[in-house]
């Protein structure tokens, strides 16, 4: 964990405050289990992503965040007859749910499936040997697999572990952070992740609980946060904001999406499309800050009267703004309420 630093208070961001509704609604919402045992998956914005993604017969694609096979779903269909999909997800579990769910794709060789962050995504696709490809997609969302999961510790609607890991078997828990970290990390985790008002108190709180007893369970975190966060009716659950941003430090996300990004250009052929759909706002800048930087090529101070560094163009952006879900789809489906859509197309001829 690096060395805390005092948060920086800024204006909290509208779109945030959506994000924040829907992780309360997917986090109480029931779901109908399929047969393999989970639950479905609603992938958000099928429709536009498919467009920008254009999956074509005999394309290549690479979904970096598998989840629960939405998308890939919608890579193979539009893919049809003989287009290939490499599947990638931290969790193992989601790789043996999409085993099940799409078995005749794994059995005749469309779908294949990986385990690793998408961070790994070069790595990945070599040894698969699945490069150059027509595509990247990465849905930054969880799935609502994982949120049903009650034993991963991502939702505070019941008693659970507190985890919150992608891939269990590493890294530190959600549990490890709240037990080991001075009140000054966990404030700043808890603001710079969750824009939380009230993060210097809750972070006071939970020390003064651990000092009697380590905090290990999901009821009892979400209890630590209503104490502190005193939610208005209708709103989102005091612990909303505290759980979304423990799960992205807990993960390293942003981190991890920072070293995608070029690992995705990189593998795309000329013409290949990289799209990535975020539910953050910190996500969002990221992925539209390396679209512009790439679409820009040079990177030298503007004061240079010519180019210096040589650095040509990679990218042509696609979506000037990103794209969000229609009214239909928000009311259909409440986790599409804050997801942004940025697609881009790597430039040279195909």
């Amino acid at each position: 964990m690096a060395k805390s630093r005092k948060p920086k208070r800024h204006l909290n961001n509208p779109r945030d405050e959506q994000n924040q509704d829907t992780a309360a609604e997917m986090a109480s919402a029931p779901v109908a289990a399929p047969p393999d045992g989970g639950t479905v998956h609603v992938p958000v914005l099928p429709v536009e992503t498919v467009g920008l993604l254009a999956p074509h017969a005999g394309g290549r694609y690479i979904d970096g965040t598998l989840g629960g096979a939405g998308h890939t779903t919608l890579l193979l269909e539009h893919s049809d007859p003989d287009g290939r999909v490499l599947a990638i997800d931290a969790d193992p579990l989601a790789l043996a749910r999409a085993e099940q769910r799409l078995p005749e794709a794994v059995a005749s060789g469309r779908l294949t499936l990986r385990q690793g962050n998408f961070a790994e995504m070069a790595r990945l696709a070599a040894e698969a040997e699945f490069a150059p490809v027509d595509g990247v997609l990465l849905d930054l969302g969880l799935s609502s697999d994982q949120l049903a999961d009650r034993e991963r510790g991502f939702s505070f609607a019941s008693a659970a572990p507190l985890d919150m890991r992608f891939d269990t078997a590493r890294g530190v828990s959600a549990a490890d952070l709240v037990n080991t970290l001075e009140a000054e990390e966990l404030a700043d985790i808890l603001w710079r992740y969750g824009d939380e008002r009230r993060s210097r108190a809750i972070a006071r709180r939970i020390v003064e609980a651990r000092a009697r007893q380590p905090i290990r369970r999901t009821d009892e975190l979400a209890g630590l946060a209503a104490s502190v966060v005193h939610g208005r009716p209708g709103g989102i659950h005091p612990a909303t904001r505290t759980f979304q941003a423990l799960r992205i430090a807990v993960n390293d996300e942003l981190a991890s999406l920072e070293a995608a990004l070029p690992a995705a250009l990189d593998l795309l052929r000329p013409r290949g499309r990289l799209a990535v759909i975020s539910f953050h706002s910190l996500e969002d800048r990221i992925v539209k800050q390396f679209f512009q930087a790439e679409e820009k090529g040079c990177i030298c101070p503007p004061e240079y009267p010519v180019c210096m560094c040589g650095r040509s163009p990679r990218l042509r952006i696609l979506t000037r703004h990103p794209v969000t879900a229609s009214e239909a789809e928000m009311a259909a489906n409440p986790r599409a309420r804050s997801a942004k859509l940025r697609a881009a197309e790597r430039l040279g001829e195909a």
